[in-house]
């Protein structure tokens, strides 16, 4: 600590924050605002206590508080508005005569960048804020930092070129909301205020970036404060520099007709007409050289349009045929179109006449058959014509919808059949592998050495230790004996009794097939006689019935050709296959039995 007479107040507030905890730091450095804001302070005594502050790292503490995460602080955005106001207060009219280097070229640089990261995160906020109460908060505590940012490089003149070059300031001007947008123009003005010539001491990039967003903000908002500060800002960058001025006329050609048609008449015209005459004197000073390049540009516009006119000549007859061509096909093709829809019509016109003409020549012979048919056999003759038309219309309906359902089925049933062919043939030839393969010789086991006999036997002996049979008397054996004879007698009886009703179903099953078979095969009640009569009545006849086609099929497969049994090389010569005597969907259960 220096050995100076120090303030109380300041070192009292230094022993406070070198004894306090870390989230209290804040609250604390907020007595330096009553301290440096003291009425009975003059120039000197205020000097001395910003130097006292400086010495004793509480402007350093500052700093680092606004490093960090300014929600978490206690007191929020408004402890860090607060501290960054206090900050600039404390470095300006502060003049470091030990190491000025560390002050001037690292700590205000530093501090410029801190205020400026926190003016950018409550820009933010402010934009994402709907309340319009925090809105206002964010929007008085932004305030307060861009002033704070002005006050700074107001006492330190060479800030304001650190201050345009910071890529965060021209974040902050780069904005869609106008409430910032105009605070940050503001802050833009007093830079220029201050220091005329910063302009020409930042890089070129930086330079247009700004003009940019000014000529931008110029051309894509209609609120008047915009417009104004937008103006303001140009008018002072041409009265400062006449290069900016020539920048200004070259870099953005339709900014005059822009000042004149979208911004006269709202408020401030003085500023837009003083800032059109600067524009117009030099856009008159280089009238002479525009001269001399706009007649180099009509020389050079009347060669190209020439060549193009020559070589579009010279091209004009190959594009002459093609057109022709494209246009022929078309009218062919149009032509065509025409003459089928014609033939369309004409067709759809002769098949309505040859339908009325049928509907006519029905009518007619209908009528012709009433006046034969008597009276009283009228109803019956309608009745029968409604029969038979019905019994039509459904016999085409059923055989529609037989065939689409046999063309569905047609490939998955061959697919079907191919399968159990091969499974059959793989099946038969495995097996007959199988009987072929010799039985491997008898090899008598390995006997067992002396060693592994006693270890066997000391493994059983153990086993026999931990699990010792359980003693059962004899009374005990012969009445779970009894148990087991009666459980096996009920189950053999149930046994009996489920076998016949297993086969009395398979004989109902087998009747009920039988009878659908018939019935299905059966001719209509008007085509009946006494014969089919017979069929139902006797049992006997279906029978034989089966029994004939199932002879008839056995023959079919005898005299097969070759190629058909293919599928059927590894199969016994005296075996016949089920599917060539099972030819239709069921078989034929006879007694119970398939």
């Amino acid at each position: 600590f220096p050995m100076a007479a120090t303030d109380p107040q300041v070192l009292a507030l230094a022993a406070q924050v070198t004894e306090s905890k870390e989230q209290d730091i804040p609250l604390l450095l907020l007595k330096l605002k009553g301290i440096l804001s003291s009425p009975s302070l003059g120039q000197e005594e205020s000097k001395k206590i910003k130097q006292d502050i400086y010495d004793y790292g509480l402007t350093q503490y500052c700093l680092l508080v606004l490093k960090q995460d300014h929600s978490q602080l206690r007191g929020g955005w408004a402890t860090a508005a607060q501290l960054a106001e206090i900050l600039s207060h404390c470095c300006v009219g502060l003049e470091v005569k030990e190491d000025p280097e560390e002050f001037y070229k690292k700590f205000l640089p530093s501090a410029i960048d801190i205020l400026l990261v926190l003016g950018k995160r409550l820009q933010a906020r402010f934009i994402r804020a709907i309340k319009d109460k925090e809105k206002q908060d964010f929007l008085r505590w932004f305030q307060i930092v861009t002033d704070a940012i002005c006050w700074l490089f107001s006492g330190h003149i060479q800030l304001a070129a650190c201050v345009l070059q910071n890529d965060r300031f021209l974040q902050l001007l780069i904005t869609d909301d106008v409430e910032t947008a105009i605070i940050m123009m503001s802050v833009l003005h007093n830079i220029l205020r201050i220091n005329s010539s910063v302009l020409l001491q930042v890089d070129k990039e930086t330079l247009h970036s700004v003009l940019d967003e000014l000529v931008y903000k110029l051309s894509s908002t209609t609120n008047p404060a915009v417009g104004s500060a937008a103006t303001k800002l140009l008018l002072l960058v041409a009265k400062f520099c006449k290069q900016l001025v020539q920048l200004l006329t070259a870099r953005y050609k339709g900014l005059k007709g822009l000042l004149s048609k979208q911004w006269t008449g709202k408020g401030f015209d003085r500023e837009i007409n003083q800032l059109l005459d600067l524009l117009c004197l030099e856009q008159s000073n280089g009238k002479g050289e525009m001269q001399k390049q706009h007649q180099a540009a009509c020389i050079i516009q009347a060669v190209w349009r020439g060549f193009q006119t020559r070589k579009r000549l010279k091209k004009l007859p190959q594009a002459v045929t093609t057109l022709q061509r494209s246009f022929r096909a078309k009218r062919e093709q149009e032509l065509q179109h025409l003459t089928k829809q014609k033939e369309d019509e004409a067709l759809k016109l002769q098949m309505q006449l040859q339908r009325q003409r049928a509907m006519r020549l029905f009518h007619e012979r209908q009528l012709a058959l009433l006046e034969v048919v008597h009276a009283s056999q009228v109803n019956k003759y309608m009745e029968e014509m409604e029969e038979k038309s019905a019994l039509t219309l459904q016999r085409f309906w059923r055989g529609y919808r037989a065939r689409r359902i046999f063309h569905q089925q047609k490939q998955s049933l061959k697919e079907y059949k191919a399968a159990v062919i091969i499974q059959r043939a793989a099946c038969k030839f495995l097996e007959k592998r199988r009987r072929r393969r010799p039985l491997s010789p008898w090899k008598e086991p390995k006997g067992l050495t002396d060693e592994q006999r006693l270890a066997l036997q000391q493994k059983v002996d153990d086993y026999i230790k931990l699990h010792p049979a359980s003693q059962m008397s004899e009374e005990m054996s012969k009445e779970l004996h009894m148990q087991a004879q009666e459980k096996l007698a009920q189950f053999l009886c149930r046994s009996r009794l489920d076998q016949r009703a297993a086969q009395r179903r398979e004989a109902l099953l087998a009747q009920v097939n039988t009878d659908v078979e018939l019935l299905m095969n059966a001719p209509g009640l008007a085509e009946t006689t006494e014969k089919d009569l017979g069929a139902f009545m006797s049992r006997s006849i279906p029978v034989a019935t089966k029994a004939r086609q199932t002879h008839n099929t056995m023959l079919k497969y005898t005299r097969w050709p070759w190629w058909k049994k293919l599928g059927d090389e590894f199969m016994e010569d005296d075996v016949i296959p089920d599917d060539a005597l099972n030819t239709e969907l069921e078989a034929l259960f006879i007694g119970g039995r398939k």
